[in-house]
């Protein structure tokens, strides 16, 4: 099992991050995973960006879950940011 952080990044800051958070989910409970833990991380000029970590299954492709959260609406960017192995 790998852990994941992702950086999702809205369009603008009047994006609701709640439910981007929803959105996304929705996308990992297609997995069947879910969200270990969530940050919002400051950028600039009231520009916030989610930083989620979630557990992952070392056998799936980490670039196809990338893929799927960049296509939930008012979404500019998705990036892994750090991948670890979960011991335990």
């Amino acid at each position: 099992m790998l852990l994941l952080i992702i950086k999702i990044m809205p369009t603008s800051p009047s994006v609701d991050i709640a439910k981007i958070k929803k959105n996304a989910e929705k996308v990992l409970g297609s997995y069947k995973q879910k969200i270990l833990n969530e940050e919002i991380q400051p950028i600039a000029f009231g520009l916030n960006a989610l930083m989620l970590t979630v557990s992952w299954p070392d056998d799936k492709s980490a670039d196809e879950l990338e893929g799927r959260l960049s296509k939930i609406k008012d979404i500019n960017s998705v990036q892994i940011v750090d991948v670890r192995r979960a011991i335990g």
